[in-house]
């Protein structure tokens, strides 16, 4: 289980893209531990013009992107923090963020 989820704002914290925020597209639970972030890592892909009028060229598209290379963005601290969890009265397990103890 990530503590970065779908939706989420992060900030990358190491890489080309050092500094940039931006959403959480997808999660990619699977070994590596990735996640596509909106404007973030992009790479160039040269594309083929199709038949249904679709100019070709070179485009820019999102590649997935280390977990580890991001950081949550809290809204409260206005920076990027570590995510914690704790368990309320009820019982609900929620996140909360480890610098201003508010619950994400």
């Amino acid at each position: 289980m990530f503590k970065i989820k779908k939706g989420d704002t992060v900030v990358v914290i190491k890489g080309k893209d050092r500094g940039k925020k931006g959403k959480v597209l997808e999660v990619f639970y699977g070994v590596p531990g990735r996640a596509m972030v909106e404007g973030i890592n992009l790479v160039k892909k040269h594309k083929r013009p199709t038949r249904e009028d679709q100019k070709g060229g070179i485009i820019s598209i999102e590649s997935p992107i280390s977990i580890a290379n991001l950081g949550y963005f809290c809204k409260h601290c206005n920076h990027a923090v570590r995510i914690g969890f704790t368990v309320l009265k009820d019982g609900t397990k929620t996140r909360i963020c480890s610098s201003c103890k508010e619950v994400v």
